[in-house]
């Protein structure tokens, strides 16, 4: 790995910051996230299993789904998981994505950053009881509409919010706990399917006369490996982030992709039926093929867990993004307000629950597409302010550096980039215009914030971040 160079003073003129001082306002002495916890926290923010992988071999069959899981994580998630391991050992602090933005390009941008990623992430939170209820009414089929499908998804979600609320460090290791349980009954199952197994089938292009929708296709491979940057939000909450995240990163890469191959091709090679029935939830209908009844109510009892790590993974990103932009003078300095009992951020838990009930009425599919065009807005500033500081502070502190010099670098950035066009370009007119007018929200959301700060009507935080 190329050395970083040493630290230097960084300037920045624009920035809504005076003093510097901690990135929290939390006491020092809290109890940090340490390396096992973080790593199944990064799961449960990208995928949290295999559930909800499905829907690529609907839409374009075995082989180019197998291909898709394999190609996708080069592509994208290992450029997007050390970009992000670069810039939060720079800036090791609550906020993320967040700063690094404002670093580079200056405020307006830090701040339409926090609204793009702020609302993929309340969407997709609201995408995951969506996604437990899809396998949950296999079972009660009253869940598939009406009043008890919305009460289905709110009590869940009401009660695991407070359970957010008791720290940052039980739901770390709840998440390990959670991974455990649901990885299981996919490992089992496909130790089941291995004497099962026809390689061929890997290979097959697709059902004759099913049309291929390449739009769930691709949304489904994004929606399943991005927000890898996501817990960068709560940098400032684990210890030693400058060593403890770049190894946290790595290993939950592996682990991810992982997660989601060896059950699709456990699956796939095993299992003949119609393509059109993998749809969300397919996974134990197969097990209860391979194995039996058993198997297919542990995975729906396991699917159900994995919504509530990737729930409580999610919230946790998004609550404190809301308090590192409230640190720094984003937004008001109640946004950063804690609990005193457990120490959380408890109004950025409160304001990013009432958004999700607001949007989950939608259904599986609007939410990955609506949650990955905003994303993807995301994505290509965060790409940019990457590239951007390389280039305009070499000298900055980088505990972890990526180990190429900057043609690399932006070849490792366009891929990826072009891939988000294509996303941006293949969805649907009305996704395009619900995210215009959210970015449209954003930016008077900014000019309001900087009205009231000149007038002084809401009191702004003033911390700064230091550099790794």
């Amino acid at each position: 790995m190329e050395p970083s160079p040493p630290r230097t003073p960084m300037v920045h003129q624009d920035l809504p910051i005076t003093t510097t001082a901690t990135t929290t306002t939390a006491p020092t002495n809290r109890k940090k996230l340490t390396l096992i916890p973080l790593i199944f926290l990064i799961y449960f923010e990208v995928a949290g299993g295999p559930d909800g992988e499905e829907p690529a071999v609907q839409a374009a069959g075995p082989f180019f789904a197998i291909l898709g899981f394999l190609i996708f994580p080069f592509i994208w998630s290992v450029p997007e998981a050390l970009i992000t391991a670069e810039l939060s050992t720079a800036f090791p602090g609550n906020g993320g994505f967040v700063i690094w933005a404002d670093r580079a390009f200056g405020p307006f941008w830090g701040s339409l950053m926090g609204t793009w990623k702020f609302l993929s992430g309340v969407i997709n939170i609201a995408a995951f009881p969506v996604l437990c209820i899809d396998y949950m009414d296999k079972i009660i089929p009253a869940f598939k509409s009406g009043w008890p499908r919305y009460v289905a998804m709110s009590v869940p979600t009401l009660i695991l919010s407070f359970v957010n609320y008791t720290g940052l460090t039980i739901v770390g290791y709840a998440a390990v706990l959670l991974g455990i349980a649901t990885l299981s009954p996919f490992i089992l199952m496909s130790l089941i399917a291995i004497p099962k197994i026809h390689p061929h089938r890997w290979l097959s292009l697709g059902q004759k006369g099913v049309k291929k929708d390449w739009n769930l296709f691709f949304n489904t491979l994004f929606w399943n490996l991005n927000f890898w940057d996501t817990a960068s939000t709560f940098a400032g909450e684990v210890d030693n982030p400058q060593k403890t995240f770049p190894v946290a990163l790595f290993v939950a890469v592996i682990f991810t992709c992982s997660a989601y191959l060896f059950p699709l091709f456990a699956v796939i090679g095993s299992v003949d039926v119609d393509q059109t029935k993998w749809d969300s939830g397919f996974h134990a209908v197969a097990a209860e093929m391979i194995a039996g009844k058993w198997l297919k109510c542990w995975i729906e009892v396991g699917a159900v867990l994995s919504g509530i790590g990737l729930f409580e993974a999610q919230l946790s990103s998004c609550s404190y993004q809301l308090l590192g932009m409230a640190d720094v003078g984003f937004l008001p300095k109640f946004f950063a307000l804690r609990s005193k009992r457990f120490n959380t951020p408890w109004v950025g838990i409160l304001f990013s629950i009432v958004i999700t009930l607001g949007v989950s009425f939608m259904n599986f599919t609007d939410n990955v597409s609506s949650g990955n065009f905003l994303y993807s807005l995301g994505m290509l500033l965060e790409f940019s302010a990457f590239l951007w500081l390389r280039r305009k502070s070499p000298t900055l502190k980088r505990p972890f550096w990526v180990p190429m010099r900057m043609p690399g670098l932006v070849i490792m950035c366009l891929i990826p980039s072009g891939f988000l066009v294509f996303i941006m370009a293949i969805d649907t007119k009305t996704v395009r215009l619900v995210s215009g007018l959210m970015t449209v929200a954003g930016i008077g959301w900014y000019f309001l914030m900087k009205f009231c700060k000149s007038k002084k009507f809401c009191v702004f935080g003033t911390i700064d971040v230091e550099e790794g």
